[in-house]
């Protein structure tokens, strides 16, 4: 009777969880690479080192990237003097086209009453009251005037089209300090990629780099392991009828015997973890064996202790709890 009554309380217990040995912590562990070239000045971590976000994990020699900026910032500030200088042409070409048009005004005015004292010195020499030298002369003068007035029009339109041209200038000088200062930028993000940075907080694993490697973009200096970190249970899909996201989990860390985790259900993948495969399996071929399905199940740690390291690859047993109700177990010992 006892041996019946232990069997009852465990199967009692056991039937409020689902549990499964087929589970791992996973994490989304990626590379650390530079952007840029040039040889490794210091490696300020270790293997296995936490690392906080920010932190600077590598520095790759900055000289070079330091003179292309300082190049890029001067070709910037002549192609801003020389819009400057444009500018300033272009005020005293202002002026210039100023004057030119009261010169323009001046021998329109003077060409006015030259005509007028033609015409009446004529009248004068036709009646005889006045003489043909001074006929003459007017008529001259009038001749005087038109060319000066003709002169007059010539250099203000040449210097309107000088304006035209130096605000023709400016415009491509403008253009030409947008790409200085666009190559700047490119030069101020070069020189930032020699200092490499942990762009979140974890842990460094796979060291690689060494000062006085050469590195090129994209070549692996270390391995890169967040602190967010989660269990992927797979689970027979004969369990998952009661799993739901939320439900409170107990992990069970094969490297930590002696510890409990709490973690709770974040999610269920919608379909089985083959189905999802590099190679998923083809069952037309006519000799097709049913197997029990695993399911991964996403189980997301509550908190870390402390002195417990965590990562990817480990073993883990959860136990998923599908009942909220205690068992008769878990009465038993809270009135002993």
């Amino acid at each position: 009777m006892a041996a019946i009554g232990l069997g009852f309380l465990y199967w009692d217990n056991a039937r409020r969880f689902e549990t499964t040995d087929d589970a791992f912590i996973a994490a989304r562990q990626f590379v650390i690479a530079p952007k840029i070239s040039g040889y490794v000045t210091a490696v300020p971590v270790t293997d296995n080192q936490h690392v906080a976000a920010g932190s600077v994990v590598a520095q790759i020699d900055p000289r070079d990237y330091r003179i292309a900026l300082d190049q890029a910032q001067a070709q910037a500030d002549a192609a801003e003097a020389n819009i400057h200088n444009i500018e300033a042409q272009t005020n005293v070409q202002e002026a210039q086209i100023t004057a030119n048009q009261k010169q323009v005004d001046q021998a329109e005015a003077a060409l006015v009453f030259a005509q007028e004292q033609a015409v009446r010195y004529q009248q004068l020499a036709k009646t005889g009251a006045g003489s043909v030298q001074l006929q003459q002369q007017y008529a001259s003068q009038l001749q005087q005037q038109d060319a000066a007035l003709a002169t007059a029009r010539a250099n203000l339109q040449v210097a309107q089209r000088q304006l035209e041209s130096l605000k023709a200038q400016h415009a491509s000088a403008v253009a030409n300090l947008a790409q200085a200062q666009a190559q700047v930028a490119a030069a101020q993000l070069n020189l930032s990629y020699t200092t490499v940075t942990a762009d979140q907080a974890g842990r460094v694993v796979n060291l690689g780099a060494a000062v006085g490697q050469f590195a090129q973009p994209g070549t692996a200096l270390m391995m890169f392991v967040p602190d967010d970190i989660w269990v992927t249970a797979n689970y027979k899909e004969t369990q998952l009828d009661a799993i739901r996201p939320g439900e409170p989990a107990t992990l069970g860390i094969d490297a930590y015997p002696e510890r409990d985790i709490r973690g709770h259900v974040a999610s269920v993948q919608p379909g089985s973890g083959a189905a999802f495969s590099l190679l998923p399996p083809q069952n037309a071929t006519g000799n097709y064996v049913k197997i029990v399905q695993r399911v991964p199940v996403k189980i997301v740690i509550d908190k870390v202790p402390a002195d417990v390291a965590l990562g990817p690859g480990m073993s883990v047993v959860p136990s998923v709890r599908t009942d909220p109700a205690p068992s008769l177990y878990e009465r038993l010992r809270t009135w002993l």
